[in-house]
């Protein structure tokens, strides 16, 4: 019973940990895009949009910054 608890403590401790760290991932992933938006809530909506397809396309995290600057650079050039 004992190397039970111990396994079902280390596991949960695990899984917290795990879901700690994709959260604040996506946070900070999310306040990139918004730092990006600049105020601008027609601006915001589009940089959301652009997370998502990001996230669909599977952007590395590397890439996702320069990727998020290109859309905000492509919105500029559209909303002029």
């Amino acid at each position: 019973m004992d190397y039970f608890i111990i396994a079902a403590v280390s596991f949960s401790g695990l899984y917290f940990h795990w879901w700690l760290y994709r959260r604040i991932r996506r946070w900070t992933e999310r306040d990139l895009a918004l730092s990006m938006a600049q105020g601008d809530a027609d601006k915001r909506e589009y940089m959301l949009a652009c997370l998502q397809q990001a996230r669909a396309q599977k952007v590395s995290r590397k890439a996702l910054e320069s990727w998020l600057q290109e859309a905000a650079e492509r919105y500029e050039r559209e909303h002029r």
